[in-house]
């Protein structure tokens, strides 16, 4: 069987990680829709000329001795980019065990708070020294990782500077759209091309590739370099942080990218706790072959290990069944660690688990992750 493998997104002198991986999946296209101010006169509907600028770009101009009005398109995509250039930043620095002073490592970063706050990905700099990061205009600043989770794959880096420009981070995913046109901005293997940026289009949504958490799917162009860069919508709004990619003979465009409610969680535990405050049922699980693969499955989660006091104490026990957790049911590895962030260690779940033929319902206080 032949195996595709995943790039981590970094750019090192001594070559990128790998890890094997695999995905599957298919997503239909939706056209975005704009609501768009009108009004109804005689039965037919009037949009005032401004709201359709507004909503779609471009400009218009209105001829009071033709009585009539011409409207020119304008791509979107430069503005996106100089808009969100100013808030995209390249990382660099000399990774631990070489000395060559031409052994350098680097990524990308989004300006998270204006007093130099800088999300990354966590494998960006990991093991990183001497950071320095270089704005937009070329300004340069020494950095410092102050958190890093590699679970989640994000980190933050700070630098002494205020006035920074920080990216619009979108609200939710569940307003993105499969098929809608998406940019990705970052430095793609050479230092020299910091803030390359390349377009494409949102391939897929809730991917479980070879992390913790879902991930979005895009066929913009992303290079090793681009990783803690951003990915960005048609408004200007960070929808994720790019993060791996395929990379095997005969696939192409294949980048995927940590989306806005996982940045936010981590972000909102990094300022609050100083790390992830990741609540586990405290138990090992295994996945059905359905969930492994990605077939939609109804099939439970099985325990191999009982890892945390509290999971002994309510009884859960190597071979029992998991159906939900807090009512909700819980199939695959990545939906269980989806729903446990919106909880924390010490607080109460419903579970339901099997143990031969008997269903039973316990109360399980939540471990450390």
């Amino acid at each position: 069987m032949r195996k595709n493998r995943l790039r981590l997104l970094c750019a090192t002198a001594a070559g990128a990680l790998l890890v094997t991986g695999s995905a599957m999946g298919a997503a239909q296209a939706a056209a975005p829709a704009h609501s768009l101010e009108a009004k109804l006169i005689n039965g037919e509907v009037y949009v005032k000329a401004s709201s359709l600028t507004k909503a779609l770009g471009g400009t218009g101009t209105y001829n009071a001795k033709t009585g009539t009005y011409s409207y020119s398109s304008r791509d979107p995509i430069p503005d996106v980019i100089q808009n969100v250039s100013p808030s995209v930043v390249a990382i660099i620095g000399k990774p631990a065990g070489y000395e060559d002073r031409y052994a350098l490592s680097h990524g990308t970063g989004v300006v998270w708070k204006a007093d130099g706050w800088i999300v990354t990905n966590a494998h960006v700099v990991k093991d990183m020294k001497n950071i320095v990061v270089v704005m937009a205009d070329g300004k340069q600043y020494e950095g410092k990782t102050t958190h890093a989770d590699e679970a989640s794959d994000l980190a933050l880096v700070k630098v002494n500077a205020t006035g920074l420009k920080p990216a619009r981070f979108a609200a939710s995913p569940l307003q993105l759209q499969v098929g809608e046109q998406v940019a990705a901005i970052g430095t793609p293997v050479s230092f020299t091309l910091r803030n390359t940026a390349t377009t494409g289009i949102l391939s897929g949504m809730n991917r479980s590739v070879s992390s913790a958490y879902k991930l979005l799917q895009t066929d913009a162009a992303i290079n090793p370099g681009n990783s803690g860069g951003p990915l960005v919508n048609l408004k200007g709004e960070v929808i994720g942080i790019n993060s791996l990619k395929f990379v095997s003979p005969g696939i192409e465009s294949l980048g995927f990218s940590i989306p806005t409610d996982t940045v936010r969680y981590v972000m909102q535990h990094f300022f609050k706790y100083g790390k992830v405050n990741r609540a586990s049922l405290g138990i090992e699980l295994e996945e059905s072959w359905a969930a492994i693969v990605g077939l939609p499955t109804t099939e439970p989660l099985r325990v191999t290990a009982v890892k945390a006091e509290s999971a002994s104490k309510a009884g859960l026990k190597a071979g029992d069944l998991l159906y939900t957790v807090a009512g909700k049911p819980v199939t695959s590895l990545v939906e269980l660690n989806e729903l446990l962030k919106a909880y924390l260690p010490g607080q109460q779940v419903e579970i339901v688990t099997q143990t031969g033929s008997k269903l039973t319902t316990r109360k399980l206080v939540l471990a450390q992750g």
